[in-house]
């Protein structure tokens, strides 16, 4: 069970000089109260003659006031005795890890990771440390990532450890590293990447030590696999702040590496209100679809929002009077979109569904003021599918206007779009919208075996269907067989 916590034990800004030193200790005792488990797991390794320690983000976020049911521990013992330690007590043990260290375990519902004190090296190439086990809990605190993550509480005595000002960097919400960063994002690039992350996560600023640091060295995150990026950045997006994580992103040039189509919008005008730039018109639309977000964060949705106007730059032109078009910037921003994805490796369903939605995104302004036909209602209920929804969302929030009455205007025709597609629905299953013949009842009237006329006739049967809505038995054969004579397929 997930361990409850109480309020918030850290505050930002404003009084952190007057909090005793060991105001860390004694929020993670409260907190600590909450998970029974951590203590029985202090006390077997006090049993057996080795140190124990809560660390890591368990104890930044035990101090934010929101300790969870996944908890990190470093330790001095070697994992083959980890593994002696847990057995019998732990309800399953997995050593996936072991090599670096770590083993995992299980009770009563809370997952532990339980790794050895580490002194890495790195070899400035890969992101790959050379493993080396360390002897100090202060040794293994110096080499993490940021102070805020570079805190320990030994268990079971509730000792607080902190020897690089991470709850004083904690409570002013800055992030900075124990060491100098160069030498931390260095040693492991990642890091870079994973301050902007933080930055969303946690509404963090990054000191200006850190922001120069990360500018400079952000080429450096080309020693890094998509695949790991791809994890990073789909945690920064899920955060909740990814504005703020996109834009330390593209103020430092991280971007320039992960997701170059994102900063290359930020010298086009839209051409809706030239008050604007697209970066910034798509880093709102990103926010309001956020807002619009009804069963938590939506990663397919956030990177629509992000993507939907990447291909403005490359179908960018300066028409008559000096306006500026963008003429189908949906067909080529579709397109790019699913290449940068590819690139960073992001599940097969999630490139096709982002990528239909930057598609569809534009769609809806062909509405005008409801001329659209019955037709094209279904046309586009059925081109969306199962992301009507999320198209909802995403068209609802393209609108960053100024100009209230011009919002509104549009935020009504919606409204309309969607009454339509309700009343239509009440009588068509506009869900699955599917010839009214089946592959067998068309081989079966044509006389064909399985093949390519069978998949022609079926797609012809599925636009009449969408141009003309449901047909029964007898108009759909006779529409089948009047098609096949055309086709030459049956004799006139």
């Amino acid at each position: 069970m997930a361990a409850q916590a109480p309020p918030p034990a850290v505050e930002k800004a404003g009084n952190e000089q007057q909090q005793p030193v060991d105001a860390g200790q004694t929020a993670v005792v409260e907190l600590l109260r909450y998970s029974p488990v951590a203590d029985e797991l202090g006390r077997r390794f006090a049993d057996a003659g080795h140190r124990l320690y809560l660390v890591g983000g368990s104890v930044r976020d035990a101090l934010l006031g929101r300790l969870s049911s996944d908890l990190d521990f470093t330790t001095d013992a070697r994992p083959a005795q980890v593994k002696r330690i847990v057995s019998g007590w732990a309800e399953a043990v997995w050593d996936t890890g072991i090599e670096f260290g770590t083993i995992g375990l299980a009770r009563h519902g809370v997952t532990l990771e339980v790794t050895t004190f580490r002194a890495d090296t790195y070899d400035g190439v890969s992101r790959n440390p050379v493993v080396a086990f360390g002897d100090t809990v202060e040794g293994d605190l110096v080499r993490r990532d940021f102070t805020a993550n570079a805190m320990a509480v030994s268990l079971p005595d509730r000792t607080f450890v902190d020897p690089c000002g991470g709850l004083a960097a904690l409570a002013r919400g800055v992030l900075d590293t124990p060491i100098e960063p160069e030498r931390s994002f260095d040693d492991d690039p990642l890091r870079l990447l994973r301050a902007a992350r933080f930055v969303s996560q946690l509404g963090f600023t990054v000191a200006p030590r850190v922001r120069e640091a990360m500018t400079a060295m952000a080429p450096q995150l080309g020693r890094i696999t998509a695949e790991r990026v791809q994890a990073e950045l789909s945690k920064l997006l899920l955060g909740a702040h990814p504005r703020a994580g996109i834009e330390l992103m593209v103020d430092t040039g991280l971007a320039d590496v992960v997701l170059p189509e994102v900063p290359a919008m930020r010298l086009e005008i839209d051409e809706h209100a030239q008050h604007k730039d697209v970066y910034e018109h798509s880093l709102t639309v990103m926010e309001q679809a956020i807002d619009r977000e009804t069963d938590g964060p939506d990663l397919t949705l956030r990177l629509a929002a992000l993507l939907h106007d990447i291909g403005k730059p490359a179908t960018r032109k300066v028409e008559p009077g000096n306006r500026v078009s963008f003429h189908h910037h949906e067909v080529v921003g579709a397109k790019m979109t699913r290449r940068r994805l590819r690139e960073l490796r992001y599940p097969k369903q999630l490139i096709d569904d982002v990528s239909q939605l930057v598609f569809l995104h534009l769609r809806f302004h062909g509405y005008g003021k409801g001329e659209w036909t019955d037709s094209a209602v279904r046309r586009y209920v059925t081109d969306a599918g199962p992301l009507l929804d999320r198209l909802h969302r995403l068209v609802r929030s393209d609108s960053t206007t100024r100009n209230k009455r011009r919002a509104a205007a549009l935020q009504r025709t919606y409204d309309d779009l969607e009454e339509r597609i309700a009343r239509i629905a009440e009588s068509e299953d506009l869900a699955r919208v599917r010839p009214d013949l089946d592959g067998n009842a068309i081989m079966e009237l044509l006389g064909v075996e399985p093949g390519p006329v069978v998949g022609k006739a079926w797609r012809h049967l599925k636009e009449v269907r969408l141009e003309r809505g449901p047909l029964d038995r007898d108009e759909a054969e006779a529409e089948l067989l009047a098609w096949a004579r055309a086709e030459g397929i049956l004799d006139a």
